[in-house]
């Protein structure tokens, strides 16, 4: 439950600090229709608002939190012929895919990962860890990218965004009813909102948000199948499989924070039970299965 809070936690906070402003200053005031009862259509502008205020706060700001999170070496100027290697593999690839040229970046981590993160695919960020580069053969380390690229040229960081963004705004706006409910019915505070409102509104937001991170994860989930068809397309599906099954013969990354965790190659694996409904990535087996069916089709 702690890692589903944290990979919510920037916008959520965004979202509860903010709110928590508003209402000192009195804005959830305007939200009230005459009578005490709530402007249910001010209320849906309201969360709609700072909804995606925050998811697009975090994404903006998300490369920035990625190299100095994971402490990324941008590679401006290449020092060796690894590092040209990468430069040349990912310029080749986002050709390929039709996307502007990314800052490609390395992060010391003795753990097989690497991410793509940014606001936009012609001003992107690919990142790999030591561990990938040590761990991998060149023919895998270049699926890996590819896969990064495709998440890149799928849009996946905005689109993402645009669904947090939708899970915000439901949230926002069902906290403060469940709110305005309690404060009238079990408090009994005929006027205005008192401090059970508040506190109610906390809490449903908390709550509303490890529930609604369900969809969030099913998301996550899908745009790994897409972005390992995308690589297959760009590097060639046996490299693809061959990435996958070097991945799952590692230890499950937990490099990246938890914010970022749904970015990388690679995730922390759930076997059964509820925690598998909060995955950010499928399993490597399935990830491996759907890959070879498409083959055959």
């Amino acid at each position: 439950m702690k890692r589903i809070l944290l990979f919510l936690g920037t916008n959520i906070a965004i979202i509860i600090v903010l709110g928590t402003v508003l209402r000192l200053l009195g804005v959830d005031r305007l939200l009230e229709a005459d009578g005490g009862a709530l402007d249910y259509q001010a209320l849906l502008i309201f969360a709609a608002v700072f909804g995606f205020g925050g998811s697009f706060l975090s994404l903006a700001i998300s490369k920035w939190m990625a190299k100095r999170a994971m402490g990324v070496r941008i590679i401006e100027r290449p020092g060796h012929e690894g590092e040209q290697w990468l430069i040349d593999t990912v310029r080749r690839q986002a050709r390929q895919a039709g996307i502007g040229m990314p800052e490609v970046g390395v992060y010391d981590s003795p753990q097989v990962n690497a991410f793509a993160t940014g606001m936009r695919r012609n001003n992107a960020l690919v990142a790999v860890s030591t561990g990938l580069l040590q761990t991998m053969t060149r023919d895998e380390a270049e699926a890996v990218l590819a896969h990064e690229v495709s998440h890149i040229q799928n849009g996946d960081m905005v689109t993402l965004a645009l669904i947090q963004g939708v899970v915000n705004t439901f949230v926002i706006f069902f906290a403060r009813i469940i709110g305005h409910f309690v404060d009238r019915v079990i408090f009994k505070n005929e006027r205005g909102h008192g401090p059970g409102f508040w506190i109610t509104t906390i809490v449903a937001e908390i709550v509303l948000a490890v529930l609604a991170s369900v969809i969030v994860m099913w998301f996550s989930r899908q745009r790994e199948f897409r972005a390992d068809a995308g690589a297959a397309q760009l590097a060639g599906r046996d490299k693809m499989v061959a990435a996958l099954r070097r991945l799952g013969g590692t230890p499950p990354a937990e490099d990246l924070p938890d914010q970022m965790e749904a970015f990388g190659i690679s995730g922390r694996i759930a076997r059964g039970g509820l925690k598998r409904w909060f995955m950010s990535h499928p399993p490597i087996e399935a990830r491996i299965a759907a890959l070879q069916r498409d083959g055959r089709s």
